[in-house]
């Protein structure tokens, strides 16, 4: 029996799913097992994954369901005392599992490990650098507020854990990592281990481009946990409402640049405002992000794309002098 159960849900990722096997047969601890869940892939998917010869590859494939369900799926055919998560188009450290699995020992009483996530684009080049929080044990609250795990494919879970809640939400349509970690922290601890060992990418067919969508989720997962909350974290609501649209105003703003997506990022904009408290403290990065999304709407896709990549390109050169 493995160790560690590592579930790769996919669906059509030929472009990038090779990368990501890879990044888990590099790991350092290698006592595990590869679940590749199917989604019901109709691209060269399956052949690609076909050409790994590893009996820690195990592949299985349905009909298409989507992630949730598929991370539910191999959860059922884990074996492993210890769960791992991964997206078919993220990529992970060599040591990402040694580090988590390190931690949980170190802590028996912790059920969850996570590490800090930075952002590459579909080339796999650095675009930005991710929260890098360091949090430990009753997390509950910070991750209420701000989901600092970042993305699916982050933490290392105790099985029993995982079993014991019943695994993804099969009901929301996005958001459902971030709901499994809130549930995950009101009944458990986690340990951090705080280096950079998830390579989250990002790119403009991922299923979190779907804003409206995100949003709506989102909303949802808030929803359900504040209401499944105390009275004494109800103030915390409208903080927690801040950074979501401060995340979908700067995801909106993601490239390719277009006008539809910047009406999408005038809305989160303002939902941002009226929610922070704390207006006087963010009026730069209001004004900024304004400014961004004014020449997003009145000029060109392809000249406001050239435009603020240049402004980009050339900030980071003066901060580096």
């Amino acid at each position: 029996m493995p160790l560690i159960s590592i579930i790769i849900p996919t669906y059509n990722s030929e472009k990038t799913i090779k990368y990501t096997i890879e990044s888990v047969l590099e790991q350092t601890l290698t006592d595990y097992e590869l679940i590749v869940i199917n989604d019901g892939s109709s691209d060269s998917t399956l052949d690609i994954v076909s050409q790994f010869h590893d009996l820690r590859i195990k592949v299985f494939s349905y009909p298409h369901q989507g992630a949730n369900v598929s991370r539910n799926l191999g959860l059922a055919h884990a074996t492993g005392e210890f769960i791992s998560f991964l997206d078919a188009d993220d990529l992970w450290t060599s040591d990402k599992l040694a580090s988590q699995m390190k931690a949980l020992q170190e802590n028996p009483q912790t059920s969850v490990a996570y590490s800090w996530t930075d952002y590459i684009d579909e080339k796999g080049e650095f675009l930005l650098a991710g929260t890098h929080i360091n949090a430990n044990g009753d997390v509950y609250e910070q991750l209420l507020v701000n989901n600092f795990l970042e993305n699916g494919s982050n933490p290392l879970i105790r099985k029993e854990a995982l079993i014991k809640l019943g695994g993804f939400d099969e009901n929301l349509s996005a958001g459902q990592d971030w709901d499994m970690w809130l549930r995950l922290a009101r009944e458990f601890s986690f340990v951090a281990v705080p280096k950079v060992q998830i390579l989250y990418r990002k790119s403009s067919n991922s299923l979190s481009s779907n804003l409206a969508r995100q949003e709506k989720a989102c909303l949802k997962v808030l929803d359900k946990a504040y209401n499944g909350s105390s009275k004494d974290l109800q103030h915390l609501r409208k903080q927690s409402l801040t950074n979501l649209y401060k995340y979908l105003t700067c995801k909106a703003m993601d490239k390719p640049f277009n006008r539809r997506k910047g009406l999408a990022a005038a809305r989160f904009l303002w939902k941002y405002v009226i929610n922070n408290s704390s207006r006087i403290y963010s009026t730069k990065l209001t004004l900024k992000l304004l400014f961004k999304i004014v020449f997003i709407m009145i000029l060109p896709s392809n000249l406001s794309t050239a435009l603020l990549t240049g402004i980009k390109t050339k900030t980071k050169k003066l901060n580096k002098s």
